[in-house]
């Protein structure tokens, strides 16, 4: 078994020294009294995958809605860059026209609207580099159901709706949580090489996943977290081929 990889002292200052694309430093994050995100910084280069696993409970969901600033967690510590922008100091909208695009579990399709209303909705004005029609030769199933609600979507089309909608602002991170949630496998397929096309086109990508497999195979780079903390930070591979790490921290 390789060794877990445990966060030394002074890895903050050193990301500080070494920015990456998206970096988070000694995030630290509570709602209440519960101490969800205990003090964790990791990098993510431009164009790479980063697979954020971890089992229930070890702050995934928190982490990512701190970078795209959706919460109001009591953050005593802790920056968020993204390509030289201070995260940290942004509200949630301000973080979004930084260029952070979230797909929450749930989706949040709005009812009442069809597939290409929500999707002008998102759309910034005027497209710089996702049109709608760009988007539908991305996602040929919206172009068909353009006009129909998007809230009565299957599941698998909802998914590919909310990705379409983060990516019609073009963004620069997208960060997706569960989304291959209550979806067939062939629907899985089809999600991962749209995301690979995605990644093709420069964007950065944070998955959370509990089909840890399945985002490790899409992935270049793992981080693990447990009970708030970073256990592991290194390469998708390495956490595929280590079966220990895996039945430890994943529960796989």
């Amino acid at each position: 078994m390789n060794e877990v990889k445990e966060r030394p002292e002074g890895r903050r200052n050193m990301a500080k020294t070494t920015p990456a694309y998206l970096s988070v430093w000694g995030l630290q994050a509570y709602y209440g009294e519960s101490y969800i995100v205990q003090d964790i910084s990791f990098n993510v280069h431009e164009g790479e995958i980063l697979a954020l696993l971890g089992r229930n409970g070890a702050g995934k969901t928190t982490t990512l809605r701190s970078i795209a600033r959706m919460d109001n967690p009591q953050v005593h510590h802790g920056e968020i860059w993204l390509d030289h922008q201070p995260l940290h100091k942004m509200r949630s909208h301000e973080a979004s026209a930084a260029g952070i695009g979230l797909v929450p579990e749930d989706r949040c399709i709005i009812p009442g609207l069809t597939v290409e209303e929500n999707l002008q909705l998102a759309q910034i004005a005027p497209p710089v580099g996702w049109s709608i029609e760009r988007l539908y030769d991305l996602f040929p199933r919206l172009a068909e159901r353009r006009k129909q609600e998007g809230v009565t979507l299957s599941g698998g089309e909802q998914q590919m709706l909310a990705v379409a909608r983060a990516l019609a602002r073009d963004i620069k991170v997208l960060l997706l949580d569960e989304p291959y949630e209550g979806l067939a496998p062939v629907i899985v397929d089809e999600i991962e090489k749209t995301l690979n096309i995605i990644k093709a086109q420069g964007i950065t990508t944070v998955i959370v996943e509990q089909n840890a497999v399945r985002a490790l195979e899409l992935s270049d780079r793992a981080v693990i977290l447990d009970t708030g903390g970073i256990v592991f930070d290194g390469s998708a591979d390495e956490v595929l081929n280590d079966e220990a790490l895996r039945a430890e921290y994943l529960a796989i």
